[in-house]
C-alpha cells in the first residue's frame, strides 16, 4: 500500500468520525428547539468531554493537508482534496465565529442567560452549517478516490 493511500484511509477515516459527531448535532436540532430553559441545560450537559473530538478535528486537517502535498500532481484529485480542507476550516470557521462565543457565554451550558433562545438558535444551527460542511469535506474526499489513477 503506498503511502498516499495509507494518508486517504487515514483522512477519510478522521473526516467520517469528525462529521459523525457533526451530524449528531445535526439530526439533534429539531428535538432540541422544542425544550424549554432547563431540559435544554440538562441535555446540553451530554457534550462535556466533546473539547477533546478538537484533536480529531485537527488530524483529519493535518492529514488532508498531507494528502493534498501527495495529490499535487493529479489535479482533479487535489481539486476535490482542496475542496475537503476548505470545507474543513470553513467548519472551524463556524465554530469558532458563531459556536464557541456562545459556549463561552452560557460557560458551556451551565448557566441560562436572559436571552438563551437566541443563544440556542445560534449554537444549534452554527452546529447544523458545521454538519453541512464536514459531510462535504468527506464527500470531496471519498470523490477524490474516484478519479485518481491507481495506477
Amino acid at each position: 500500500m503506498s503511502r498516499a493511500n495509507i494518508t486517504t484511509f487515514v483522512s477519510v477515516l478522521l473526516a467520517a468520525f469528525v462529521m459523525a459527531a457533526a451530524v449528531a448535532h445535526l439530526l439533534e436540532l429539531p428535538t432540541k428547539m422544542t425544550l424549554n430553559g432547563v431540559e435544554y441545560l440538562t441535555v446540553q450537559q451530554i457534550y462535556r468531554g466533546w473539547a477533546l473530538l478538537g484533536i480529531v478535528i485537527y488530524a483529519a486537517l493535518a492529514s488532508t493537508l498531507m494528502l493534498a502535498v501527495m495529490v499535487r500532481n493529479k489535479r482533479a484529485a487535489w481539486r476535490l482534496v482542496a475542496t475537503a480542507i476548505l470545507c474543513m476550516v470553513a467548519a472551524q470557521a463556524v465554530f469558532w465565529a458563531f459556536t464557541f462565543p456562545v459556549n463561552r457565554e452560557t460557560n458551556n451550558w451551565t448557566l441560562l442567560p436572559e436571552h438563551w433562545r437566541q443563544l440556542r438558535i445560534r449554537w444549534e444551527f452554527s452546529h447544523a452549517a458545521g454538519a453541512v460542511l464536514q459531510f462535504s469535506a468527506l464527500a470531496a474526499l471519498v470523490a477524490s478516490l474516484l478519479v485518481r489513477d491507481t495506477r
